[in-house]
């Protein structure tokens, strides 16, 4: 990502030069997004980058900068290293982990050693108070008692305390797990504060960026969505329209409703039917956006079209590349037709621009300093598309978080029931049916997967559950049954139901044994051809969230 906003097209909101910034350098750490959520979470406006960031391409000033954990040793030859303009910014700087080492590391190479023991998990670490001259650098740990539970992972440690600085913090293991320098700014500890493991943890940070940083804690979802109305205006002009792919989620609606707010009918939403999408969901889709937020809306029924490439296809792969390039191919077509119709309107321009609903996290993934390749994440809606179209790209949802996205929602007025909505994967239905779909898989998957949800609503567990789902099982693994006195071979239908916060990792959920049943029931009863319901209890890893 481009530190001045804009890369290959992509337009770019720059939250940083309205809000307070804290500047989150990645060296590779599996925590280092938590950093910046627990920053959002204390209305402290926060940005990634890769550790390699050079601070001269920057065309803005954080107000502090933390050095994430990473999976090196700073002393090791291939080891990522802060661009030492860092440490001449003149800004609080706080070290997490393998930041620690780094400032230690950047100031003597021979601060920092292998450890003689590997200190992974829950640790107790003294705090140490300083009077006098020298009680500014207790500020970190200010209010956080003399015993801080904290979370360790690391295997390195310092060797000795770096020239200048002040043990503040320390466990057996680690008699430098918290250093402060006495003239300048800079602070460093040896446990992640951003996990929850670390209760107290947030009010480290809260104490660094708010306290330390003196950043203001205005990062709200009210400020954002008035600055962002006005960037959307002024990119797409008076006259220029927008056109957009919407699926009924909470990405792609929040980010119609905020075009809408913006621009009013110019924004042109697109919904295709690609054949696998839940019970009735295309009428639903079109009713609310239409009727409840007044969105100019498309909606293409391309069921035969999908569902005659996906015959005979039972390979996860094969569907997903099926279903995304056929995708493309209607909303191409439907875009001509659009663009074509609104040429001969006098009050508008020609479409100019696709909007796109990329949270933080799919920036996150593209931006780590090993290179976008290794990590870069396709999006199935949009995939192929800018080639081919020639658009700019609108992507008003770039710097949020999931959590960030439906506070917008909700600021922007959408129901509870589709800012809350679970997650619902592009490809459908398709990798909810193991093996070929036919057109009884499809019904017995909607069918049972709509008993399965409207029960958890009932149960008042919906909220509490990040995703569920009814997946069937192939033809060729029907399952003996009883009913009506007769011997039947019907489908098995399993159910799946998981927490999660980032859905990276995710744990099933544990359901009481009459839910179960009551469910497992009405699906045998009321689903024709559906002989066995099974519950799914394996968490991600090893197991993924979605079946195929």
């Amino acid at each position: 990502m481009a530190a001045n906003g804009d890369t290959n097209g992509v337009s770019i909101g720059e939250p940083h030069k309205t809000f307070d910034t804290i500047l989150v350098l990645d060296f590779g750490s599996q925590y280092s997004h938590l950093i910046t959520r627990r920053l959002r979470e204390l209305n402290v406006y926060s940005e990634m980058l890769p550790c390699t960031q050079k601070l001269a391409d920057l065309t803005w000033k954080p107000k502090g900068i933390i050095l994430s954990g990473g999976p090196y040793s700073v002393y090791s030859s291939d080891a990522p290293h802060a661009d030492p303009a860092v440490f001449e910014l003149g800004v609080p700087i706080l070290g997490i982990c393998y930041g620690l080492q780094e400032i230690a590391w950047s100031l003597d190479n021979k601060n920092v050693v292998s450890g003689e023991k590997r200190e992974y998990g829950h640790a107790t670490v003294k705090i140490q108070k300083h009077s006098g001259k020298e009680a500014h650098i207790d500020r970190l740990f200010q209010d956080l008692g003399e015993d801080l539970e904290v979370w360790m992972s690391h295997g390195d440690k310092l060797s000795q305390l770096p020239a200048g600085f002040e043990p503040v913090a320390s466990t057996p293991n680690a008699p430098f797990a918290g250093i402060a320098s006495t003239d300048r700014p800079l602070f460093g500890i040896q446990f992640h504060p951003e996990v929850t493991h670390t209760p107290k943890g947030k009010q480290l940070l809260s104490n660094f960026a708010v306290t330390i940083c003196g950043a203001r804690q205005d990062w709200t979802m009210e400020k954002f969505v008035d600055k962002e109305i006005e960037r959307i205006r002024a990119m797409v002009g008076p006259k220029g329209q927008v056109i957009g792919a919407v699926s009924g989620g909470v990405d792609s609606t929040v980010a119609a409703k905020l075009m809408k707010e913006a621009i009013g009918d110019r924004f042109h939403a697109v919904l295709v039917d690609n054949g696998v999408l839940r019970l009735d969901e295309a009428k639903t889709v079109k009713k609310t956006l239409t009727e409840h937020l007044g969105i100019n809306l498309t909606v293409i029924d391309s069921t035969d079209l999908f569902l005659g490439r996906l015959k005979g296809v039972s390979d996860p792969e094969r569907k997903r590349k099926i279903i995304g390039n056929t995708f493309i191919e209607v909303f191409q077509d439907t875009a001509k037709s659009i663009a074509e119709a609104a040429k001969d309107s006098p009050k508008a321009g020609e479409i100019e621009f696709l909007l796109q609903g990329t949270l933080y996290p799919d920036v996150i993934e593209s931006i780590s300093f090993k290179g976008p390749s290794a990590t870069i994440k396709t999006h199935h809606n949009v995939g192929g598309l800018l080639e081919n179209m020639h658009l700019k790209l609108i992507e008003p949802l770039r710097e949020l978080f999931k959590d960030e996205v439906r506070a917008l929602g909700t600021n922007l007025g959408i129901p509870e029931e589709l800012v809350w909505r679970h997650p619902f994967p592009g490809p459908g239905l398709a990798i909810r049916i193991i093996g070929e779909i036919n057109e009884e898989q499809l019904r017995i998957a909607r069918e049972a997967d709509k008993i399965f949800i409207d029960e958890i609503v009932a149960a008042g567990l919906y909220r509490k559950i990040s995703q569920a789902f009814a997946a069937v099982f192939p033809d060729t693994a029907k399952a003996v049954g009883v009913m009506g006195d007769k011997r039947v071979h019907g489908k098995v239908v399993t159910l799946r139901a998981v927490e999660t916060t980032d859905f990276m990792t995710a744990d099933w959920y544990p359901f009481e044994f009459d839910f179960l049943k009551r469910v497992s029931r009405r699906i045998v009863n009321e689903v024709d051809g559906a002989c066995r319901v099974t519950y799914d209890i394996t968490s991600k890893p090893p197991g993924t969230i979605e079946m195929e």
